[in-house]
């Protein structure tokens, strides 16, 4: 199985870190004021009323504290939606910022008649291609199988036509492939970061005739995993996670002895987090951890789940004490892990695939400075240094490990 995967690593593994997060500040603004206000009333129960008022009093404060919890989720809810709105702005700002100095020289090109050829985002393309095979291929399918197999479709711009890629690339003609070639035309196309769209497209011509397959349908919601880490439009991955989880949750239920299954489903659970409220946040997380294991007892050797479980063992590690007592007043036992734990497991990465990716170097460099060991923790920065970026994530780990690189100089 190839160890590129985009992002599908984070995947619900920092599901619970946000949500315990707001717990504390919940905890110290709303909890202990008002602990401080009702035990000096508590105390003098005894002496005002007897046992018959006493308990009537217990009960209205069981009444209040009922009504009070139901107040205290709303405003985490609250809270984490605002979060997740400045998260957004943030982003919009930087494109903003990066696209500024580009203006001038747009309008130039403009007015001298040049052609700006806009960039087309991935998705995009997909949403293209799909229209043009449903389009070309004379078949009875509907708009409405052509959105859910590739994507929102929307108006173009006359510029975004004379940017459009070159006929021949495009899925005009629906090649008919047995179910064997098929899967392994897939996997082939996928290995290459910059085809990850047109394995997704291949695997949605032949969504109709290969439904039941379980074969077809785990590498189908990979697919749409891969689609939502390409996408950079909120509408649009939350698209691609609804539907692809929805069809994780079938293959698992379908066959629930087969590893891919369990592993690409909890991948997509993380993903639809994203857009989930405080609480199913949390639960997200339990379910991708559930069938992460389950993934792992079935698949002993494959080096993607132990990253994924080590970066799940790393962000349970950095919870404090107190968040772990609030989330679990809240929404029952948290599970707990050990910055040991993380390291085995990053460590088994390596054993099983060498080089498996920047990150995992990135993830056993952090795990050895958090251990006072600050030779192995420059040893595993220098071997993620030589790795080459060509996903989103090598890039976003190669920024850190010069973060940490500079840090542990200065040690």
């Amino acid at each position: 199985m190839p160890h590129s995967t985009n992002k599908e690593l984070v995947l619900g593994i920092m599901v619970g870190t946000t949500g315990i997060s707001l717990l504390l500040l919940w905890y110290l603004k709303v909890c202990k004021p008002k602990t401080a206000m009702h035990l000096p009333k508590f105390l003098t129960l005894g002496n005002a009323f007897d046992s018959v008022t006493l308990q009537d009093e217990m009960q209205k404060d069981q009444g209040t504290a009922a009504i009070f919890q139901g107040r205290q989720f709303q405003i985490l809810e609250k809270l984490n939606e605002l979060l997740t709105n400045m998260e957004e702005l943030r982003e919009e700002i930087r494109i903003l910022k990066e696209t500024i100095p580009k203006l001038e020289e747009c309008v130039r090109g403009e007015l001298g008649g040049k052609a700006t050829a806009h960039r087309i985002s991935p998705q995009h393309r997909a949403r293209k291609r799909r229209l043009t095979t449903v389009q070309s291929s004379g078949t009875s399918n509907s708009s409405e199988e052509a959105e859910s197999e590739g994507g929102y479709i929307t108006a173009s711009t006359d510029t975004e036509e004379q940017s459009f890629p070159d006929p021949k690339a495009l899925n005009i003609h629906i090649e008919e492939l047995n179910l064997d070639a098929l899967l392994q035309k897939a996997d082939n196309l996928r290995m290459d970061e910059s085809k990850k769209i047109e394995s997704f497209e291949l695997l949605c011509d032949h969504k109709e005739k290969f439904k039941d397959e379980i074969e077809f349908i785990w590498r189908l919601v990979r697919a749409y995993g891969d689609m939502y880490d390409l996408s950079t439009n909120s509408e649009e991955k939350k698209h691609y996670a609804n539907i692809g989880r929805t069809l994780g949750e079938r293959a698992v239920t379908k066959a629930p002895d087969n590893g891919c299954c369990h592993l690409w489903y909890a991948v997509l659970c993380g993903y639809v987090s994203e857009f989930e409220g405080l609480q199913n946040k949390i639960n997200y997380g339990y379910c991708f951890k559930e069938h992460l294991d389950k993934a792992i007892e079935l698949l002993p050797e494959e080096p993607l789940l132990y990253y994924l479980n080590g970066r799940y063992c790393y962000a349970v590690s950095q919870l404090s004490w107190i968040e772990k007592k609030m989330a679990a007043t809240l929404f029952g036992t948290v599970p707990t892990s050990t910055i040991q734990e993380a390291l085995q497991n990053f460590l088994k990465v390596e054993e099983l695939q060498h080089d498996f990716s920047k990150a995992n170097y990135l993830y056993l460099s952090k795990c050895y400075r958090d251990l006072k060991q600050i030779e192995n923790a420059r040893k595993f920065c220098a071997l993620a240094k030589r790795l080459p970026c060509i996903t989103r994530e090598d890039k976003d780990a190669e920024e850190e490990v010069k973060k940490i690189s500079l840090a542990l100089m200065k040690k």
